[in-house]
């Protein structure tokens, strides 16, 4: 009989605790954000994220990024453009703001020149 009073508490521990989890919003990891305003000269560059061949937009671009509270990621992109070289850059991304609205006016300028090809 106590095997089964403990299997029983230890479920409602266990039930208790991803409630709790879920409650506070520590289970999906707190979500923040952070952004990037990515403009270039001249405008009209494609952003690529090396990190999963992504496109991003063309510049000027505003860029969010989501993930774990407080938490950074170094993001590297490549600018092309026909008839320019293509430019490599890396930034560091800072995710502390609570949406991606306060994350885009706080967000960070990245600008970046192309040269002529």
């Amino acid at each position: 009989m106590k095997k089964k009073e403990a299997r029983v508490g230890q479920g409602l521990f266990i039930a208790s605790g991803i409630i709790l989890l879920l409650l506070t919003g520590c289970a999906s990891g707190g979500l923040k954000y952070g952004a990037a305003k990515i403009s270039s000269t001249p405008p009209g560059a494609e952003v690529i994220n090396l990190k999963d061949d992504s496109h991003l937009g063309v510049t000027p671009v505003m860029v969010s990024f989501s993930g774990t509270a407080d938490t950074a990621e170094y993001v590297t992109i490549q600018l092309r453009k026909p008839g320019y070289i293509d430019r490599i850059a890396s930034f560091w991304i800072n995710r502390r703001h609570a949406s991606p609205i306060e994350a885009d006016d706080n967000a960070i300028d990245i600008r970046l020149a192309l040269e002529k090809d």
